[in-house]
């Protein structure tokens, strides 16, 4: 299990073959990379800026990947969550989940990402040429993440 907060890009392969590492019984890996998309709510993105509470933030991930484990029958887990100056099309956050079997590895991922998305403490602002907005909470992505039976 680990959680990181960084500035600096990761590699998808480099870091599922690192958590893979050891555990024999891996029968599914899921990974998913999110990326900064080009166009924002102002329009054409220059860049996105991603600021977070330290502490707060790691401890937040972190609960998050032990009620996961708690939810499905999971070998290991990663989430990374890159913060700062993200141009367009560079990666802003990864999720690895390793089971033995690929429902409880798919389930896990899609809970860990809804709750990364509603719940842990980030702040995104789109900057286009000419302007720069804080980003709202989606409703559909609290929507994604109430139907795992949270509040």
């Amino acid at each position: 299990m680990s959680v990181r907060i960084q500035t600096n890009s990761f590699d998808l392969g480099v870091e599922v073959n690192a958590l893979k590492a050891g555990h024999h019984q891996v029968g599914a890996v899921v990974g998913f990379v999110g990326s900064v998309r080009e166009m924002g709510t102002l329009g054409q993105l220059t860049h996105l800026e991603v600021e977070y509470y330290p502490g707060m933030t790691e401890k937040s991930m972190v609960s998050l990947e032990n009620e996961a484990r708690s939810r499905w029958s999971l070998i290991d887990t990663l989430m990374i969550h890159r913060v700062g100056r993200l141009a367009v099309a560079e990666d802003i956050v990864c999720v690895v989940v390793l089971s033995e079997h690929r429902v409880e590895a798919f389930e896990a991922a899609q809970f860990l990402m809804d709750a990364l998305k509603s719940t842990v403490p980030f702040w995104k602002k789109e900057v286009t040429q000419d302007q720069e907005k804080w980003v709202d909470a989606k409703h559909s992505d609290e929507v994604a993440y109430l139907r795992w039976g949270q509040s």
